[in-house]
């Protein structure tokens, strides 16, 4: 899945108003899209984050690359959201704070994907889980501003939703929705 031919830019230009323009790519999906090889990939990555105005971050078994002015809270928040199914919990969430029960059936995943995303989700303060006076939990999100304009950031690859739907259909597959 190309960005398309190379334009007469040099790679690494190339590379870095790529992520300009979509920060938070991992680098299997950076290598797609700009139709790198994975070392050639490493190599001009390797200069703009050595140059100090780009950064990477590990985040769930995936390296994401930022163009500068990103801060460490920032990068987290995108990175997590570049998974369609912890978008699509903040995007519920947005509108209200829900269940986790009906919440996984809405959004057709199963319970324990929903909680795998959860934890990171939680781990970075973006949802936080509240507990009624039965013990019940209630997700909303602690700061619907910054979740909104994260979100904004982000735009699904198609490649990004292929892998989040098989998860899904293997958990159905599975019986462990």
């Amino acid at each position: 899945m190309s960005d398309g031919p190379a334009d007469g830019r040099p790679t690494r230009e190339r590379v870095a108003a790529y992520l300009r323009r979509h920060p938070g790519l991992h680098f299997n999906e950076l290598v797609r899209r700009l139709d790198l090889a994975p070392g050639q990939a490493q190599y001009h990555l390797r200069g703009l984050t050595a140059d100090g105005g780009f950064r990477r971050e590990e985040v769930s078994g995936r390296t994401h690359y930022f163009p500068p002015g990103f801060a460490p809270d920032e990068r987290l928040l995108v990175a997590l959201l570049r998974r369609e199914t912890a978008r699509d919990v903040c995007l519920e969430l947005l509108e209200r704070p829900r269940r986790p029960g009906p919440l996984a059936e809405d959004l057709g995943v199963a319970r324990s994907t929903l909680e795998w995303h959860l934890d990171g989700l939680v781990d970075a303060d973006v949802v936080r889980k509240r507990r009624d006076s039965r013990g019940r939990v209630t997700l909303e999100l602690a700061d619907p501003e910054a979740a909104a304009r994260a979100l904004r950031a982000v735009e699904p690859s198609a490649p990004d939703r292929m892998l989040d739907r098989f998860t899904r259909l293997v958990d159905g597959l599975l019986g462990t929705e």
